[in-house]
């Protein structure tokens, strides 16, 4: 399943340019996977209560185009692939149907800082969401 977000780039965003911040990327990135997880059924808080974190493990980005303030961005999100151990996902920032930016992000599943299988009920989840893209 590929899911999309949008929202709009706001000056405190921005660098002295007016292009978006090179950091703010991730931020961006990591709102949009938030939101896929909350439209999937698992949102932060409900991973907290059965003691899953996601921890960051890679990070390659590629910046394509600037985008520049007060643009509306769409975020193109999905899982690549996974196990029960780890996730891999796959992101692209468009502006007006150009391609600006793309990610992909690997991540470990945790539980008090070790690294911890998924239960499969939540993989399961997970899982549909690969499969239905």
């Amino acid at each position: 399943m590929v899911h999309e977000y949008s929202r709009r780039v706001f000056g405190y965003e921005c660098d002295i340019y007016g292009h978006l911040n090179n950091a703010n990327y991730l931020h961006l990135y990591e709102e949009a996977r938030s939101i896929f997880l909350e439209d999937v059924g698992l949102p932060i808080r409900k991973l907290q209560e059965l003691g899953i974190a996601i921890y960051i493990t890679k990070v390659e980005i590629d910046f394509i185009k600037g985008i520049l303030l007060e643009s509306e961005v769409l975020i193109k999100s999905w899982i690549l692939s996974g196990s029960r151990l780890r996730g891999l996902w796959k992101q692209e920032m468009w502006v007006n149907d150009e391609l600006c930016s793309r990610i992909t992000i690997e991540g470990v599943y945790a539980n008090n800082g070790k690294p911890r299988r998924l239960p499969k009920e939540v993989f399961e989840i997970f899982l549909a969401s690969i499969e239905s893209r």
